[in-house]
């Protein structure tokens, strides 16, 4: 006589408890928390890559004759950027799983009508917010030289590591999240809160606020990382407009 196990379905998540939906939420969680922790310890054995790759910019700006070198001022700092620098890395290479286990937890009370349009959205968000990363790693070295020169000779640049992964950091992050722009626009236009012949209408105004929210959130206060990040949002603008029209279609 054999036994056979039947795996126990998953209730509808109209059908679900509360409790059911909070050890769902746990368990998505538990994983999440994992992957950032693995993630963590391997870019904490790659430490030296990742602060290489950081201060990349740095050495681009001084040259290949002189020292790019981070001055710690305190025994415990070289410690506690090692550790800043795996929580970093461990939130990039666990947000693979992170975001499928946010996916898996809200994916259940779609609609197929509305999975059709959730899966393009991730994806365009995660390749505009990678995007945004990189535009401001290529454009900080521009910034950083415009960012030393305007202090003037009298003033000599010896950077901390701290000071300087948090600029950086902090610049590629809100790079990312300002190339996420086009992604809302769309999302409003497709909800009926906006519609493209009012974003027509007022493009100049629309212009004028980017710019002005571009210089609030570059921490850098540089005019190559507001153009770097202003010019490409008004590009997004215009072809937020053509691609509302065509999904409204």
């Amino acid at each position: 006589m054999k036994l056979r196990f039947r795996r126990k379905e998953k209730p509808h998540p109209d059908e679900m408890t509360l409790i059911q939906h909070l050890s769902e939420l746990r368990s998505r969680l538990s994983i999440a928390a994992l992957a950032l922790v693995l993630g963590g310890f391997i870019a904490f054995l790659l430490y030296g890559h990742i602060l290489s790759f950081l201060r990349s910019p740095y050495c681009h700006t001084v040259g290949p004759h002189h020292s790019c070198a981070l001055y710690v001022t305190g025994p415990l700092d070289g410690f506690s950027i090692r550790l800043k620098l795996a929580l970093y890395g461990g939130a990039f290479l666990g947000s693979p799983v992170i975001l499928w286990e946010v996916w898996r937890f809200i994916t259940p009370g779609l609609k197929k009508s509305e999975k059709k349009y959730a899966i393009p959205f991730i994806i365009s968000s995660i390749c505009l917010f990678a995007a945004g990363a990189a535009v401001a790693y290529l454009v900080f070295p521009k910034a950083l030289h415009w960012l030393a020169s305007v202090g003037g000779p009298g003033l000599r640049e010896i950077y901390t590591p701290t000071s300087y992964i948090n600029l950086i950091v902090v610049l590629m992050v809100a790079f990312g999240a300002a190339f996420e722009f086009p992604v809302v626009l769309v999302s409003l236009e497709l909800a009926g809160v906006l519609r493209s012949a009012q974003l027509i209408k007022h493009w100049r105004i629309s212009v004028v606020a980017i710019f002005a929210a571009a210089a609030i959130l570059i921490p850098s206060s540089d005019p190559f990382s507001l153009f770097g990040m202003a010019i490409p949002m008004c590009v997004f603008y215009f072809a937020a407009i053509i691609i509302g029209k065509i999904a409204g279609k």
